[in-house]
């Protein structure tokens, strides 16, 4: 029989159990929510209503995947949570700034956000800019303010950053997304958009992770095959909830992905298909990690299957 905290995957390597990496994620996520509550701004009367709209899209219920895969890897060596907290909140940040600009107008136009009307529906389109541009320069104070991080981490840390964001990340899946017209779109470009916005955020949230935490070069790049594939699983299981059509469900507008996506074209069972093969992939990724990743291949169960 196998233990209440690890499983045996097919190639013997150990899997945590979902009841581990339930554990994980809800005491973990109760500590970065805790933790953002404390690093956002306080709504004030002389910002014109910039922090209150900076908490509206941070504070909003969310899974904090990215800051929790963050410290799962940090957590492989042993470092200590005061020297990676920071970050993994930087990085979530990050995050929902992006989701503040893709749901303008003027990009994806959507009218729902984790269960709430968007941003720029409450707050205004102007106000909702100014939030965003205020969590990318929260983001990048935390990194920096980081005293108990060398300045090299922190440098480096930086980087993998603005990487993410730049023209071969975020910024640049976004604006390949927008310019892409639905005949043109295809399973291979698609992957190329979603490797940018959506894998590239993950892709840092694990090397800053193993960066912070001492990880060996060939290791961190393990981490980052591993979440490169992890990442695009996410996206198409995102895809596969989406279809649903229900709002409850995703916490978003149906509509919101209209320019076409994973399920569109190659179908629910093509979509589901491609889910467990990145699955299993980034899972291989991690085989030179051994039984200490247990963790991260429960993670990655976890999200590949998730409800919502």
């Amino acid at each position: 029989m196998p233990s209440t905290s690890f499983l045996r995957g097919e190639v013997g390597l150990a899997v945590a159990s979902p009841g581990l990496v339930h554990e994980f994620l809800d005491t973990n996520r109760r500590v970065v929510e805790e933790t953002l509550q404390r690093i956002l701004p306080l709504t004030s009367d002389d910002d014109g209503g910039v922090a209150e709209s900076m908490r509206y899209t941070v504070l909003a219920p969310g899974k904090r995947i990215r800051p929790l895969i963050l410290l799962a890897v940090a957590d492989l060596y042993q470092a200590e949570r005061s020297r990676v907290l920071p970050s993994a909140c930087a990085v979530e940040l990050v995050h929902a700034c992006s989701l503040i600009l893709d749901d303008l107008p003027c990009m994806d136009n959507a009218e729902l956000r984790r269960g709430r009307p968007s941003n720029h529906r409450v707050h205004g389109e102007a106000t909702a800019i100014l939030a965003a541009f205020g969590l990318l320069n929260l983001a990048y104070g935390l990194v920096a303010g980081g005293a108990s991080v060398p300045d090299t981490i922190r440098a480096a840390v930086a980087r993998k950053l603005s990487e993410a964001l730049g023209t071969l990340g975020l910024i640049g899946g976004q604006a390949l997304d927008l310019g892409l017209a639905a005949p043109r779109l295809d399973l291979h470009e698609l992957e190329r958009i979603h490797s940018r916005k959506t894998g590239s955020l993950f892709i840092a949230s694990v090397t800053i992770g193993a960066r912070l935490a001492g990880a060996p070069e060939n290791e961190e790049a393990a981490l980052g095959a591993f979440a490169k594939n992890l990442g695009l699983a996410y996206q198409i299981v995102d895809d596969l909830l989406d279809a649903s059509g229900d709002p409850s469900v995703t916490g978003k507008d149906a509509r919101a992905d209209r320019r076409g996506n994973f399920v569109t074209l190659a179908g629910l069972e093509g979509a589901r298909r491609l889910t467990g093969e990145l699955s299993e992939c980034a899972m291989e990724h991690l085989t030179p990690l051994g039984q200490r990743a247990a963790l991260l291949r429960g993670l990655a169960l976890e999200l590949s299957g998730r409800a919502r």
